[in-house]
């Protein structure tokens, strides 16, 4: 038997502001947001409720590789592209990417229920800047 989850005012007011941007905050910011409208609200709090939130699948919690973990509103399942400069993290949507799951059981023993792909690259704004910076220095080359 399943337990429904209880919908706490705090929990209902986390989800509504962090369903409302797209830019993946961590709990810090997604506490900073909340106290707008609940400001006696605790980080702690903020944490617990956004652990809760996740584990009951209604927000997605993102563990990205040597960053800060953020949380994303968007429970449906899709993929993140996350910039390597300054840390940006934008939605994608799942396509397959063949993962073959059968040969990583029978390597692993492990029963694969699942898979989350991090693409990494620059954003627009960081390429940009990187490539300003590549025609300058070309520039005192000559």
């Amino acid at each position: 038997m399943t337990r429904r989850l209880r919908m706490t005012q705090q929990r209902q007011v986390i989800l509504e502001e962090l369903r409302k941007v797209t830019t993946h905050p961590t709990a810090d910011e997604v506490c900073q947001t909340v106290r707008q409208r609940m400001p006696h609200i605790s980080l702690g709090t903020v944490y617990r409720n956004l652990e809760i939130l996740a584990a009951n699948g209604l927000i997605q919690k993102l563990e990205l590789t040597g960053h800060q973990m953020r949380f994303d509103g968007n429970a449906d399942y899709h993929h993140h592209v996350r910039c390597c400069n300054c840390g940006r993290v934008a939605d994608l949507p799942a396509k397959p990417i063949g993962v073959p799951l059968g040969e990583i059981q029978l390597m692993t023993d492990f029963a694969i229920t699942g898979y989350r792909v991090e693409f990494l690259g620059l954003c627009p704004e960081c390429n940009k800047a990187r490539e300003s910076e590549s025609t300058m220095v070309g520039a005192e080359r000559e």
